[in-house]
């Protein structure tokens, strides 16, 4: 198997494919990187490395530095993968907005409402107070009245 190299790479997604097949390459665990990293004065801990091969976006610069020595590239190699990720992440485009969300119905915020409104007057015996704008309270009093009222 050659080396992988992220020369191929033209997004965030493909950059981190090619990062999986580098891993695969190296044959080394997670575990394995991580110890590598350390010895060599990284940081670069097995759930980090995992999270980043996990995801479609290009990685922090010094994460992939890290992951590539890891993997046993060196000198030209490592410096090929920051080219690359510099490369991808200059010509990024900004991520559209996202699509306008669809027109609620606001049928169901009464029914809600409303629902709730029974549901007080059955906890409290019919009686709920109601705060109005001006902090003024109003008892309001529903269902059957006491006798001898």
């Amino acid at each position: 198997m050659t080396t992988p190299s992220p020369g191929r790479a033209d997004d965030g997604a493909a950059f981190v494919a090619e990062l999986r097949r580098l891993k695969a390459w190296s044959g080394l665990s997670y575990r394995q990187l991580e110890r590598r990293a350390a010895e060599a004065g990284e940081t670069l801990p097995y759930s980090t490395a995992s999270t980043m091969l996990g995801r479609r976006s290009l990685p922090r610069e010094e994460l992939l530095v890290a992951f590539v020595r890891a993997c046993g590239l060196d000198g030209d190699d490592v410096d090929a993968w920051v080219a690359a990720r510099r490369r991808i992440a200059a010509g990024a485009a900004v991520p559209a907005a996202p699509p306008p969300r669809r027109e609620r119905r606001a049928g169901w915020r009464a029914a809600l409402a409303g629902a709730a409104a029974a549901f007080v007057f059955g906890l409290t015996g019919g009686v709920a107070l109601a705060v109005g704008g001006g902090g003024d309270v109003d008892i309001v009093e529903a269902g059957p009245t006491a006798p001898g009222r």
